[in-house]
């Protein structure tokens, strides 16, 4: 299904745009295995799942100060991890934590890439003279790099990144800034993007239409009371038909 493009779109970068954050289970299994000697006599799967359980309570309640130190943050998340296991087995060293975590790091970065059709969608949009806005939570080196990386600040009419700015989403200011921006209103606008209180709930109180982005095509998380006003699978679903 297409639709008439709005007059403007907000549209996010991680896991919308680019593959950046999706599956971190997956990752911090495939790095906790690159250590396994140093874990044992824990087994590389039960360090990853610690880990993976830290990181959801860390981010359950970590305020935004800790996007913009996203590096220290995943340090602290395999501390947590490290502490969970140690409650029932031997301690590991903080200074493997440390090592684990910049691994991470470095690891997600390695696999970084473009969804394929993002960039051509996005110059579909800009070519029918939609007015468009890349709006991105983060800190200002790590999300620049990445706009600089997979060539899209040529593509935007405004860039808004949470460290440059000094807000993000789901701020209301951050939606609000961004349709200043591009000189217009919430009836006028769509937002797109894969977190479903800073793309869905939070713009669709202001009015604008919010487009959920379910990548991996998992499906609306069960008991959540957010509705996307669409659910599409790729940017390229909202290119109309010629």
């Amino acid at each position: 299904m297409t639709a008439p493009l709005p007059r403007a779109m907000l549209i996010d970068m991680d896991d919308t745009i680019l593959s950046a954050y999706g599956r971190p289970e997956i990752a911090w299994n495939i790095v906790a295995t690159e250590f396994a000697d140093e874990l044992l006599p824990h087994a590389p799967q039960a360090v990853a799942a610690a880990i993976v359980g830290s990181a959801r309570s860390f981010w359950s309640v970590a305020g935004a100060e800790w996007r913009m130190k996203l590096i220290q943050a995943r340090q602290e998340v395999v501390k947590g991890g490290f502490a969970a296991l140690a409650s029932h087995g031997p301690a590991l060293p903080t200074e493997l934590a440390i090592r684990i975590a910049d691994r991470f790091t470095a690891y997600r970065d390695e696999q970084m890439f473009i969804f394929p059709g993002a960039h051509e969608a996005i110059d579909t949009f800009k070519a029918r003279g939609v007015r468009l806005a890349l709006v991105t939570n983060g800190a200002a080196d790590q999300q620049r790099a990445k706009i600089e990386r997979f060539a899209l600040a040529h593509r935007f009419d405004h860039i808004q990144i949470e460290g440059e700015h000094g807000f993000g989403k789901p701020e209301e200011r951050a939606y609000l800034h961004a349709m200043e921006r591009l000189g217009v209103g919430p009836e006028d606008t769509w937002m797109i993007g894969d977190n479903l209180e800073w793309e869905i709930e939070a713009p669709q109180r202001l009015g604008i239409y919010s487009i959920w982005i379910d990548i991996h095509g998992d499906g609306l998380p069960e008991g959540t009371h957010v509705k996307p006003d669409r659910i599409i699978r790729s940017l390229t679903e909202l290119v109309p038909a010629r």
